[in-house]
């Protein structure tokens, strides 16, 4: 028998494809692996957002090598569909799989030699129509569902519609038998991920109604929503989840300026105040909501005004946390024809200063929280004798390794703060009475 290893760069999305492309190989006859194992072939899974992703590549396929010299070596991924000739010039490649092509792995492999020259597949981006379904599955107590795939924007700065293709999605139905297979899987909660998961929808189906489809399916605890832009994340959602008992009360929600002017600049498809109506109506239904945000450090013509003003709004913004991106030019992409180019130095000063920021929102957001008792899936074990877990609204906890709490959804009364940034499970409830009329009650209250 043969054997496979997948290590992933990227996304939600990218995971659960490498998964899904794991259960492929496995059903053609293929051991899979771990990574750190020994294994005849290597399959790493790429991203292409920025320039460090590349330089990941490059570095996973000698770490591969380090432990296999005589292994086979297949990229796929986004960045095997923007640079699949690029890519078998890099030492110990043999196979680069396009969009399109990594879906036929296992045909690939049967006839793949190490000791030929590297070959790439990738058709045109254009010739990505056909929507792949994908979960992850190897950690219990989650699983990221594919959704969506592709995107029809155009902003200015992202090379995923040429990575991806256009926008498709799956349909509501297959979605829903996706997600009970799940939950015949012993999962507790599942990701919904996507590219652009808002633009979901088949003929009259859209987000919504995959949302109202999946809350009625038995078996899972916790449905979380991956990102969702701030444009197509309408009252209807968020008035839904801030109703649902499985759709958990966490958003992540790309903001990437908070400058109009550069808003435009990066042709994205809102400005800055429907995010914060966005934010503002989280808040009015849902408290106790944790509301992430993306944003971009260094964009072309961010000048030390613009920056200040997208400082200002997120200080002010009632948000949890932010993903802080410098921005790094890419091919073919519109940014590269705008003028106003900022500094590296400087574009990396604008990170530290909003990566600070998030650190002090995410322990305010956190700190308001001690000593309520909150719903924590645990994990899995940490650092040998400690394990951890998230609340429904994604508050890290910590505690003692408990073997018998691993994939069960616990009350948990939340204590201070470690030095690592968890929340210390001051005490966990066993008293399942105790939840379902006291904090339950409490919870619903808030």
């Amino acid at each position: 028998m043969r054997s496979v290893a997948f290590y992933t760069l990227g996304c939600k999305l990218n995971f659960s494809e490498s998964s899904a492309l794991g259960r492929s190989m496995e059903e053609h006859g293929y051991e899979v692996k771990p990574f750190h194992e020994v294994a005849d072939i290597y399959v790493i899974n790429t991203c292409s957002v920025t320039d460090n992703a590349d330089k990941k590549c490059k570095k996973v396929v000698r770490e591969a090598l380090r432990t296999a010299p005589d292994a086979s070596v297949v990229i796929v991924g986004c960045y095997a569909q923007l640079k699949p000739e690029e890519i078998t010039r890099i030492p110990g490649v043999d196979l680069v799989l396009g969009a399109s092509e990594k879906f036929r792995l296992p045909e690939f492999l049967d006839t793949l030699q190490k000791n030929a020259s590297p070959k790439y597949f990738a058709k045109p981006v254009a010739e990505a129509t056909t929507f792949h379904s994908a979960f992850s599955f190897g950690e219990r107590t989650r699983a990221f569902l594919k959704v969506q795939d592709g995107c029809d924007y155009t902003c200015a700065f992202c090379t995923i519609p040429l990575a991806r293709g256009a926008s498709r999605s799956s349909s509501i139905a297959e979605v829903v038998e996706q997600a009970e297979k799940i939950a015949a899987l012993d999962v507790r909660e599942i990701v919904l991920t996507g590219v652009n998961i808002g633009d979901f929808g088949q003929e009259d189906e859209d987000f919504y109604g995959l949302m109202q489809a999946l809350d009625t399916v038995n078996g899972i605890d916790r449905i979380r929503i991956s990102s969702i832009e701030p444009n197509l994340l309408t009252p209807d959602i968020i008035d839904f989840v801030a109703a649902s008992e499985t759709f958990v009360p966490h958003f992540h929600i790309p903001l990437q300026s908070g400058s109009d002017m550069i808003l435009r600049r990066m042709r994205r498809r809102y400005l800055r105040d429907v995010y914060s109506d966005r934010v503002q109506r989280i808040r009015a239904a849902m408290p106790h909501a944790c509301i992430g945000v993306d944003v971009i450090t260094g964009f072309p013509g961010e000048t030390d005004e613009a920056f200040a003003e997208t400082y200002q709004f997120l200080l002010d913004l009632d948000i949890s946390y932010l993903h802080v991106f410098t921005y790094s030019e890419r091919p073919n992409t519109h940014a590269l024809t705008l003028d106003g180019v900022v500094p590296q130095k400087k574009r990396e000063e604008r990170t530290t200063q909003l990566r600070n920021l998030s650190e002090k929102k995410r322990r305010a957001f956190y700190d308001a929280f001690a000593g309520s008792i909150r719903p924590v899936l645990f994990e899995a074990e940490r650092n040998g004798a400690r394990m951890h877990g998230f609340t429904d609204n994604y508050i890290r906890v910590e505690t003692a390794y408990d073997p018998l709490l691993v994939n069960t959804i616990v009350p948990v009364q939340l204590g201070k703060q470690n030095a690592d940034g968890y929340m210390l499970a001051e005490h966990i409830f066993d008293d399942l009475d105790i939840w379902n009329e006291r904090i339950h009650a409490e919870l619903k209250s808030n």
